[in-house]
Protein backbone atom coordinates (compact mmCIF):
# COMPACT_ATOMS: atom_id res chain seq x y z
CA UNK A 1 0.00 0.00 0.00
CA UNK A 2 1.29 3.48 -0.80
CA UNK A 3 1.38 6.29 1.50
CA UNK A 4 0.34 9.51 0.25
CA UNK A 5 1.90 12.96 1.29
CA UNK A 6 -0.07 15.59 -0.79
CA UNK A 7 2.05 17.76 -3.21
CA UNK A 8 5.03 18.50 -1.23
CA UNK A 9 8.72 18.73 -3.31
CA UNK A 10 9.57 15.40 -2.75
CA UNK A 11 11.70 14.50 -6.28
CA UNK A 12 14.42 12.24 -6.28
CA UNK A 13 17.69 13.10 -7.08
CA UNK A 14 17.56 16.87 -6.69
CA UNK A 15 20.85 18.51 -7.86
CA UNK A 16 22.49 20.75 -5.61
CA UNK A 17 23.19 23.47 -7.83
CA UNK A 18 26.31 26.11 -6.92
CA UNK A 19 25.31 29.30 -9.12
CA UNK A 20 28.07 31.43 -9.75
CA UNK A 21 27.72 35.36 -10.35
CA UNK A 22 29.34 38.44 -10.05
CA UNK A 23 28.06 40.97 -7.48
CA UNK A 24 27.74 44.85 -8.71
CA UNK A 25 31.54 45.39 -7.60
CA UNK A 26 33.03 42.36 -9.44
CA UNK A 27 33.68 40.24 -6.52
CA UNK A 28 32.79 37.25 -6.77
CA UNK A 29 28.64 35.54 -5.05
CA UNK A 30 27.47 31.82 -5.20
CA UNK A 31 24.27 30.06 -3.76
CA UNK A 32 22.91 26.56 -3.44
CA UNK A 33 19.65 25.56 -5.44
CA UNK A 34 18.53 22.45 -5.04
CA UNK A 35 15.14 23.67 -7.39
CA UNK A 36 16.54 22.69 -11.16
CA UNK A 37 17.25 20.71 -13.76
CA UNK A 38 17.79 20.51 -17.59
CA UNK A 39 14.93 21.71 -19.81
CA UNK A 40 15.75 21.24 -22.94
CA UNK A 41 18.85 19.92 -24.81
CA UNK A 42 21.48 22.89 -23.92
CA UNK A 43 18.78 24.98 -21.46
CA UNK A 44 18.49 24.93 -17.97
CA UNK A 45 15.67 26.05 -15.36
CA UNK A 46 15.99 26.88 -11.51
CA UNK A 47 13.85 28.22 -9.02
CA UNK A 48 15.49 31.34 -7.93
CA UNK A 49 13.86 33.83 -5.45
CA UNK A 50 13.79 37.42 -6.56
CA UNK A 51 14.91 38.74 -3.12
CA UNK A 52 18.60 36.55 -3.45
CA UNK A 53 21.32 38.68 -4.47
CA UNK A 54 21.55 36.00 -6.88
CA UNK A 55 18.53 36.89 -8.69
CA UNK A 56 19.62 40.77 -9.62
CA UNK A 57 23.08 39.62 -9.87
CA UNK A 58 22.12 37.55 -12.82
CA UNK A 59 19.97 40.41 -14.10
CA UNK A 60 22.49 43.04 -13.82
CA UNK A 61 24.97 40.72 -16.08
CA UNK A 62 22.25 37.96 -17.64
CA UNK A 63 24.87 35.29 -17.25
CA UNK A 64 25.87 32.71 -14.32
CA UNK A 65 27.28 29.61 -13.98
CA UNK A 66 26.36 26.56 -12.11
CA UNK A 67 28.84 23.65 -10.69
CA UNK A 68 27.61 20.66 -9.57
CA UNK A 69 28.09 20.80 -5.41
CA UNK A 70 30.28 17.79 -4.38
CA UNK A 71 30.67 15.32 -1.80
CA UNK A 72 34.57 16.87 -0.51
CA UNK A 73 33.17 20.43 -0.84
CA UNK A 74 29.65 19.94 1.14
CA UNK A 75 30.00 22.46 4.11
CA UNK A 76 30.73 25.27 1.74
CA UNK A 77 28.36 24.12 -0.73
CA UNK A 78 25.87 24.25 2.25
CA UNK A 79 27.12 27.33 4.01
CA UNK A 80 26.33 29.09 0.46
CA UNK A 81 22.66 27.79 0.87
CA UNK A 82 22.11 29.56 4.29
CA UNK A 83 23.93 32.31 4.40
CA UNK A 84 22.53 35.18 2.04
CA UNK A 85 24.50 37.57 -0.27
CA UNK A 86 22.55 40.60 0.39
CA UNK A 87 23.62 40.12 4.22
CA UNK A 88 27.50 38.67 3.57
CA UNK A 89 29.00 40.57 1.06
CA UNK A 90 32.05 38.10 1.53
CA UNK A 91 30.37 34.97 1.59
CA UNK A 92 31.89 33.31 -1.80
CA UNK A 93 35.33 34.04 0.45
CA UNK A 94 33.90 32.63 3.91
CA UNK A 95 33.12 29.70 2.43
CA UNK A 96 36.49 28.99 0.66
CA UNK A 97 35.84 29.25 -2.62
CA UNK A 98 38.41 30.82 -5.23
CA UNK A 99 37.65 31.92 -8.66
CA UNK A 100 38.51 31.70 -12.38
CA UNK A 101 36.78 34.09 -14.79
CA UNK A 102 34.77 32.07 -17.07
CA UNK A 103 35.80 32.72 -20.89
CA UNK A 104 32.13 32.31 -22.45
CA UNK A 105 30.05 34.22 -20.00
CA UNK A 106 30.28 37.44 -17.30
CA UNK A 107 30.22 34.83 -14.40
CA UNK A 108 32.34 33.64 -11.75
CA UNK A 109 33.91 29.32 -12.25
CA UNK A 110 34.12 27.94 -9.02
CA UNK A 111 37.76 26.72 -8.72
CA UNK A 112 37.05 23.58 -6.03
CA UNK A 113 33.74 22.51 -8.27
CA UNK A 114 35.27 20.49 -10.99
CA UNK A 115 32.10 20.63 -12.89
CA UNK A 116 30.24 23.93 -14.43
CA UNK A 117 27.59 24.34 -16.84
CA UNK A 118 28.13 27.99 -18.25
CA UNK A 119 25.31 30.02 -19.10
CA UNK A 120 23.57 33.28 -20.18
CA UNK A 121 19.90 34.18 -18.89
CA UNK A 122 17.39 33.68 -21.11
CA UNK A 123 14.64 34.68 -19.02
CA UNK A 124 13.67 35.33 -15.39
CA UNK A 125 10.11 35.64 -14.24
CA UNK A 126 9.85 37.30 -10.31
CA UNK A 127 6.37 35.93 -9.94
CA UNK A 128 7.26 31.90 -10.28
CA UNK A 129 11.07 32.77 -9.54
CA UNK A 130 11.52 30.56 -12.58
CA UNK A 131 15.31 31.06 -14.57
CA UNK A 132 16.12 30.17 -17.52
CA UNK A 133 19.35 29.49 -19.15
CA UNK A 134 21.28 28.31 -22.25
CA UNK A 135 24.23 26.39 -22.04
CA UNK A 136 26.86 28.07 -23.62
CA UNK A 137 29.61 25.53 -21.83
CA UNK A 138 30.03 23.09 -19.72
CA UNK A 139 33.52 22.36 -18.22
CA UNK A 140 34.99 20.00 -16.29
CA UNK A 141 39.13 19.78 -14.46
CA UNK A 142 40.63 17.02 -16.26
CA UNK A 143 41.20 14.84 -13.46
CA UNK A 144 37.46 14.62 -13.36
CA UNK A 145 37.46 12.54 -16.76
CA UNK A 146 37.68 8.59 -17.16
CA UNK A 147 39.95 7.19 -19.75
CA UNK A 148 37.87 7.74 -22.57
CA UNK A 149 37.76 11.44 -21.84
CA UNK A 150 34.63 11.30 -20.51
CA UNK A 151 33.00 13.03 -16.89
CA UNK A 152 33.57 9.87 -14.54
CA UNK A 153 30.77 10.35 -11.75
CA UNK A 154 32.28 8.09 -9.49
CA UNK A 155 35.61 10.70 -9.07
CA UNK A 156 33.04 13.93 -9.45
CA UNK A 157 31.14 12.70 -6.21
CA UNK A 158 28.43 15.11 -7.09
CA UNK A 159 25.75 15.32 -4.01
CA UNK A 160 21.79 15.46 -3.86
CA UNK A 161 19.69 16.79 -2.12
CA UNK A 162 17.39 14.79 0.34
CA UNK A 163 13.92 17.29 0.72
CA UNK A 164 12.77 14.57 3.38
CA UNK A 165 15.75 14.44 5.78
CA UNK A 166 17.32 17.63 4.91
CA UNK A 167 20.12 15.55 4.07
CA UNK A 168 23.01 15.64 1.04
CA UNK A 169 23.58 12.26 -0.60
CA UNK A 170 26.49 11.34 -2.98
CA UNK A 171 26.03 9.94 -6.29
CA UNK A 172 28.20 7.59 -8.64
CA UNK A 173 27.34 4.03 -8.30
CA UNK A 174 26.64 2.16 -11.39
CA UNK A 175 23.34 -0.05 -11.42
CA UNK A 176 23.04 -0.51 -14.81
CA UNK A 177 23.37 0.51 -18.74
CA UNK A 178 21.18 3.17 -20.35
CA UNK A 179 19.24 2.11 -23.41
CA UNK A 180 20.79 -1.06 -23.29
CA UNK A 181 19.52 -2.90 -19.96
CA UNK A 182 15.93 -2.60 -21.15
CA UNK A 183 16.44 -4.46 -24.70
CA UNK A 184 16.33 -7.63 -22.81
CA UNK A 185 13.11 -7.50 -21.99
CA UNK A 186 11.51 -6.68 -25.65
Amino acid sequence: MRKNFGAKEMCYPMPVFIIGTYNEDGTPNAMNAAWGGVTEEAELTICVEAGHKTAANILARKAFTVSMGTAAYVKACDYVGIVSGNKEPDKFAKAGFHATPSPFVDAPLIDELPMALECEMISYDPDSCRLVGRVINVSVEEAYLDSQGKVDVAKLAPITFDPVHHHYLVLGEKVGTAFRDGLALK
